[in-house]
């Protein structure tokens, strides 16, 4: 094969030029390192298919890249290479052509190879071929004298490419079939091997848009064959003299992609700083690709047009004539690249118009975080433009695309968007979600569903339209609905459902004008309502309305009382009395013909008209309302018809006592008082969760019949049930009710109070009290006080003071034995006196009297009873006077008597048959003729352990006392006198009960 480029010429230019100047040697040697394993270090691939591009036909070029057993064989079509280009090639500075590229833009892509291989060629089916061969330029440079050092120094390595060889006969590779040039790369080792085999696998749609000149790159593995084809709709080459747009749709491998591109002149200021050969192709390009779906599946970076290491990180492939830096993968900042920043932005925007109108375009709106300097800068620019570019579908049907900034977007149902479209121009349809931040970066405005609905306060639409709206919003979350407006049955319209009533069966709105209710609409009324707060109003709902309750308030103040009354009462019906206590203030008019709170009068036919006094604050209910409600609405609202109950939940007692509640009943402070001090102290306000009471009763001017009343339903239950109060500790206790308590502190029973009286049975209260009156209710008269028994009475906290006030007064009827029992009980009792008693009743000399208490003594020894002669003695049972002089604050008989023994006795033993009865009474005994103590003459006396006696009688008593046996002591003086009746005595005693 002939010498058709010149490559002899080439190398003796180079090699004269070498000898004469080693440095020139040495600075071709490290440009093409720089080149090799800088700046194309890893650009085999995609500087091949950029010289296929430049030499493709105008018809659009192919490209066959082959790996296979180590060689990298690369096959396209268009024009062949000629002198020129192997002299550009062999240069790595210099360009073939300039103007239309033909052969290389830079002149210096090929440089490329080296960094895979040491044997590269091209053959070109019509004009032969080159190669270049790392040996023979080695070779060639060690024949250099001069250049002898420098190869020592770089071990060998030479610059290749800089000495061209024509390819000889039997190296030619062979061009196949369809191809006009063929490049041949024996690949260095397997590491090359294997990193040209990952630049093929990473081969895509990004080369087919960035070097439109192909239609077709098949890349084959070692038999694995994949083919990239490209469709291009539009050509974007066209007129590069002036600034031009287009837009088109290119198919690669059957996927459509979007693309747009701008191009035209650069203003010559902006070439300044540029290099010349730049400066003689002075034409810009911009162009932005997208997949009509998914991602670009390209790295992204900027592609100027084959891929550079500066990141693009918006979701779109960017293809432009960036000028780049000297090392070829990065931009060249300056005036040009600011340029062509602002044009990629205009094309940008451009790009998203021609995108469909639908929420994954937000995807393509650039967020904050930017991936490098360009990155940024290009963000910055676009994001600029995106407010003013119309890029966003309203709900009007066929209307083009709206700007941003006159976008609304609301968070809310798609059927409330869908209603409100009439209302506001430019809402974005359902589906877009507006919490995306990229709608913040489009302008769009966006209102949160609550600002939304405040905003709806002003609209003026038929009642029906509202429940429309009710209905779009009823999946929406009701903390965002607060402000909904509503209509109202008065035509009104109010912000906010919460508290507005929905009347249902059986209440009639209209008729309820002068209460001053807020019903809704009924055309408005819809279920999303009551779940935010309105309520379902029948009428027990109705009344519980505030409104109701201030119209009843200021009844008495109203235009037409008359019309409030009516109201009212329409809704009491199936109330029952006393279950809304408010309701009595309700005004309403007498027989008089004035007019009276609703609990200040009388049905007509009340029994109270006969109970009351007759200065009790009350009237009659005028007729007419009788007749046209009938009692059942009247008593509903506190019209009396019997007494009025009291009811509250968790009545307080500490507030009651201390006045600061009030349930309007006489004397309240001082029942919570005692109920108190009953309970005793609670770390929490003990409270009664079902409280009730019978009002007015401190009214009442006819007792029998209120008693009588009281003892019917509903009343009795005030009287009869306790008060159950709940403890601090969780637990509770039955405490008198109110009621209760204040009967029985009043003389409602035959003029006197209830607790004066008692019922047959145990006959220790005879004469104390006297028997409750016959013919009255037993379970009544019990729960007033009405006494049952002395230990019932000594129970009580007051018992053992009214049992001592009532045995001091001389005027009541008590025998001895009925005293001595009495006396006892009183010992026994867990009881305490508020104060000491002024006079008790006593025995004196065996007779029962009431004397003064500071006369009387507590007898504790029975020997002492001889020398008590006159004295006013309180004899309870052996064993309680010590309990008993306490209870009283009263001496005991022997702290007063000195009980000194004056005669002399004679020690004695006990008789055994006394011992068998009494075995643990002393076994000696001092007998006295006559037994004088203090001065006085008595039968026995007991002191410091020893018995002093005087005969049996005397001997039996001493005996019984010490051996704590007196019961006994009758038995043991029948003994003394005759021993024989031991067993007769015994047997009799055996059949005590």
């Amino acid at each position: 094969m002939t010498d058709a480029f010149g490559t002899e010429t080439i190398r003796d230019r180079v090699l004269r030029a070498w000898a004469a100047s080693p440095a020139r040697f040495r600075e071709d040697a490290n440009a093409e390192e720089d080149y090799a394993l800088g700046g194309y270090r890893d650009r085999v691939v995609v500087e091949l298919a950029q010289n296929a591009a430049d030499a493709a036909p105008d018809g659009g070029g192919r490209l066959r890249l082959t790996l296979r057993d180590g060689v990298l064989l690369a096959a396209n079509t268009g024009a062949p290479l000629d002198a020129a280009g192997v002299e550009a090639l062999s240069t790595l500075r210099a360009s073939a052509k300039r103007g239309d590229d033909t052969a290389g833009r830079f002149g210096v892509g090929f440089a490329s190879v080296v960094a895979v291989t040491d044997e590269p060629a091209i053959a070109s089916r019509a004009a032969g071929g080159v190669r270049w061969s790392a040996d023979l330029a080695r070779a060639l440079a060690a024949d250099v004298p001069s250049l002898t050092e420098e190869l020592e120094r770089r071990e060998g390595h030479v610059p290749l490419l800089r000495l061209p060889f024509p390819l000889d006969g039997f190296e030619a590779p062979e061009v196949p079939d369809g191809f006009d040039t063929l490049v041949r790369l024996p690949l260095r080792d397997k590491d090359a091997e294997a990193f040209v085999g990952r630049q093929l696998k990473e081969v895509g749609p990004a080369l087919m848009l960035a070097l439109p000149a192909l239609r077709s790159v098949e890349i084959d593995i070692d038999g694995d064959v994949r083919t990239l084809t490209a469709d291009h709709s539009a050509d974007h080459s066209a007129d590069t003299t002036a600034d031009t747009t287009g837009d088109a749709t290119v198919t690669i491998n059957g996927i459509d992609w979007r693309t747009v591109e701008e191009h035209g002149a650069i203003p010559p200021g902006l070439l300044a700083d540029r290099p010349t050969e730049e400066r003689a192709r002075p034409t810009w390009q911009v162009r932005w690709a997208v997949p009509e779906s998914g991602e670009t599946g390209a790295p992204r970076v900027l592609h100027a047009p084959t891929p550079s290491d500066e990141r693009i990180d918006l979701p779109a492939l960017l293809i432009a004539s960036f000028p780049l830096a000297p090392d070829r993968r990065h931009v060249a900042p300056g005036p040009l690249t600011d340029f062509l920043v602002e044009r990629a932005a205009d094309a940008y925007a451009r790009l998203l118009t021609g995108l469909p109108t639908e929420p994954a375009l937000l995807d393509r709106v650039p967020g904050p975080v930017a991936a490098g300097e360009l990155d940024a800068k290009i963000r910055r620019a676009v994001l600029a433009r995106l407010p003013e570019t119309p890029l966003l579908p309203t709900m009007t049907e066929g209307a083009a695309a709206i700007r941003g900034r006159d976008a609304v977007a609301i968070d809310g149902p798609a059927p409330f968007i869908g209603l409100l479209a009439e209302l506001m121009p430019g809402l974005l349809p359902p589906g877009w979600p507006v919490r995306n931040p990229a709608l913040a970066a489009l302008g769009v405005r966006r209102l949160e569903l609550a600002d939304v609905i405040d905003e709806l306060s002003g609209l003026e639409r038929e009642p029906a339209w509202w429940r429309s709206l009710y209905e779009s919003l009823s999946g929406a979350p009701a903390d965002s609905l607060g402000a909904l407006p509503v209509p109202l049955a008065d035509d009104r319209v109010v912000r906010g459902p919460r508290g507005l009533l929905i009347a249902s069966d059986g209440v009639d709105p209209a008729a309820l004008d002068s209460l001053g209710l807020r019903f809704v609409h009924p055309d408005a009324v819809h279920a999303l309502l009551p779940r935010l707060g309105a309520v379902e109003a029948g009428p027990r709902a109705v009344l519980a309305d505030p409104a109701v309750r201030a119209a009843v308030e200021d009844s008495f103040d109203a235009d037409d009382p008359d019309q409030v009354a009516e109201a009212v009462l329409s809704l009491a019906a199936d109330i029952d009395p006393g279950t809304e206590p408010w309701l009595a203030e309700l005004a309403l008019p007498g027989e008089d013909g004035e007019l009276y709170p609703a609990g200040e009068l009388l049905l007509p036919a009340s029994p109270l008209r006969e109970i009351m006094a007759e200065d009790a604050p009350f009237g009659v209910v005028a007729d007419e309302l009788v007749e046209r409600w009938g009692a059942g609405p009247l008593e509903a609202v506190g019209v009396l018809n019997g007494f009025a109950i009291a009811r509250a939940e968790d009545a307080n007692l500490v507030a009651l006592a201390d006045g600061a509640e009030s349930l309007d009943l006489d004397a309240e402070d001082q029942w919570a008082e005692e109920i108190l001090e009953r309970l005793g102290m609670q770390d929490l306000p003990p409270q009664i969760p079902e409280f009730q009471a019978v009002r007015d009763l401190e009214l009442v001017g006819g007792w029998p019949a209120a008693l009588a009343l009281l003892a019917e339903p509903p009343w009795r239950a005030a009287v009869t049930e306790p008060a159950h109060v709940t403890l601090h500790t969780g637990g509770r206790a039955a405490v008198p009710s109110y009621t209760a308590w204040w009967l029985s502190r009043r003389r409602v029973l035959d003029g006197r109070r209830p607790g004066e009286f008692r019922f047959p049975g145990d006959e220790l209260l005879a004469g104390l009290y006297e028997l409750a009156p016959d013919g009255l209710d037993h379970e009544l008269l019990l729960a007033l006080g009405v006494r049952t028994s002395l230990a019932e009475l000594l129970e009580e906290p007051s018992g053992a003071q009214e049992l001592l006030d009532r045995l001091g007064d001389p005027d009541r009827g008590v025998g001895r034995a009925q005293l001595g029992a009495l006396w006892t009980a009183l010992a026994d009792a867990p009881a305490s006196m508020t104060h000491p008693p002024e006079q008790v009743r006593a025995v004196v000399d065996g007779a029962v009297e009431v004397a003064g208490a500071a006369d009387a003594l507590v007898l504790d020894r029975p020997d002492l009873l001889p020398l008590l002669t006159g004295q006013p003695l309180i004899i309870p049972a052996s064993g309680r006077a010590d309990a008993l002089a306490e209870l009283l604050d009263l001496p005991l008989a022997s702290e007063e008597i000195p009980g000194v023994v004056e005669s002399a006795g004679e020690e004695r033993p006990v008789p055994g048959a006394a011992l068998d009865v009494l075995p643990d009474a002393p076994q000696t005994y001092r007998a006295h003729e006559r037994l004088i103590v203090d001065g006085q003459p008595v039968p026995w006396w007991y002191a410091d352990g020893e018995i002093h006696a005087t005969g049996p009688g005397g001997l039996a008593r001493g005996l019984a006392w010490a051996a704590e046996r007196w019961e006994d002591r009758l038995t043991v003086e029948a003994i003394l006198r005759d021993p024989d009746e031991l067993a007769t005595l015994q047997a009799e005693n055996d059949l005590n009960p």
